[in-house]
């Protein structure tokens, strides 16, 4: 999205006034950058409660999503714009900070973490404004903190790990020294975050597109050790292909579900991805036996994540283009078989769907004779 033509960016413009309104940070940056913007966010000089009487007069939403901090969200049918009144900070703590408002955009500028984060573009005339030199460290694909690095970090400490995030996405050779030194050194400062903010901003580190080197250079340096000690090894991540940020944590993990699904709790990631984890670290030598076996009790996905995490390619090609067959048969048909209803029916069909997929799937001829096979044999000893 090209948010210099985008409707709503100029109506929220035209609202505020001629000065009064400049695209900032990532939206600036991914145009510069030449890549859509999916958030777009706007300054102002104006104090919250006149953003929100002006959007109300133009019939337009305005909801006080962080008002106490400036924010103000203009609701559209074409998605949100977040408009924030120009802020410096009072007191920090390394986890949340008390503003004050102002007029001044350059000092704006300056409580923000990086260069490339700090541009300001009007929305009429496309005109960037640079404080910090973040176009040219755009350019030089250096991801570099606004001022000292190490108050950067004290104002908020999740900014060490947005630093090797931004690195993975627009860092072109060695980063910044003076930034990941202070990285480094504060990296047990991420021990005060909430777990939940720590996975969500490795998660995004993990989806993009190649960031091996920088979880590489992450590990060397000792920054997973205060959050994530479970990590003993960045092998495996570097072999995987496709940016699936689940597969791609579960390959920093040890092959131990029990591991797996304590690292989920403590980040109170959701059911969904703790079930994955904890699959994914179940992987072992046998997996490759018997792949679509291993889909049919695990799914599709585990599958795959457990026989990629095993370096096994060639078997996976086995399910490429093979859907999981549904089991053929109910209790009715265990019953009409001569088994009377109750208990044993239901130990009877697993144990005929054990055995049915054992045999990869064979037709319903063969999962009768299957069954009687079981009959004969007494269901109660299998």
């Amino acid at each position: 999205m090209d948010w210099l033509t985008f409707p709503t960016v100029m109506e929220v413009a035209r609202i505020l006034g001629a000065g009064n309104a400049r695209v900032v940070g990532g939206a600036v940056r991914d145009r510069l950058y030449a890549q859509a913007a999916h958030d777009i966010d706007i300054a102002t000089p104006l104090p919250p409660e006149t953003v929100m009487a002006l959007l109300k007069e133009a019939n337009i939403k305005a909801i006080p999503t962080g008002i106490a901090h400036g924010t103000v969200t203009a609701a559209f049918r074409d998605g949100p714009i977040e408009i924030t009144t120009l802020r410096s900070d009072v007191t920090t703590d390394g986890r949340r900070a008390t503003v004050a408002f102002t007029d001044d955009w350059r000092e704006d500028a300056a409580r923000r973490d990086f260069t490339i984060n700090a541009l300001y573009s009007d929305p009429f005339t496309g005109e960037v404004f640079d404080f910090f030199g973040g176009r040219d460290d755009l350019s030089a694909g250096l991801v570099r903190f606004i001022g000292a690095p190490l108050e950067r970090i004290a104002e908020d400490h999740l900014r060490i790990l947005r630093f090797f995030r931004f690195h993975a996405r627009f860092g072109k050779g060695a980063p910044d020294a003076q930034s990941l030194s202070a990285c480094v050194a504060r990296a047990n400062d991420l021990m005060a975050l909430s777990r939940e903010r720590i996975a969500d901003e490795l998660l995004k580190l993990l989806a993009l597109p190649e960031p091996q080197d920088t979880i590489e250079l992450m590990f060397d340096h000792g920054v997973f050790a205060p959050i994530l000690p479970e990590i003993t090894t960045t092998e495996l991540l570097a072999s995987l292909k496709g940016a699936d940020p689940v597969r791609r944590f579960a390959s920093l993990l040890p092959a131990d579900p029990k591991i797996a699904d304590a690292v989920a709790k403590r980040f109170k990631l959701s059911k969904a991805i703790t079930k994955r984890l904890v699959r994914a670290a179940g992987r072992n030598p046998d997996d490759a036996t018997h792949p679509k076996a291993l889909a049919y009790w695990l799914g599709m996905e585990a599958a795959e994540d457990r026989l990629l995490l095993s370096g096994d390619t060639d078997t996976l090609a086995a399910l490429n283009g093979w859907d999981i067959p549904l089991f053929p048969i109910t209790g009715s048909f265990i019953i009409k078989r001569g088994v009377p209803a109750g208990p044993s029916v239901a130990l009877m069909l697993k144990a005929v769907e054990a055995q049915w997929v054992a045999e990869e799937f064979p037709d319903m001829a063969r999962v009768g004779v299957i069954v009687d096979g079981l009959i004969h044999n007494d269901v109660k000893n299998i």
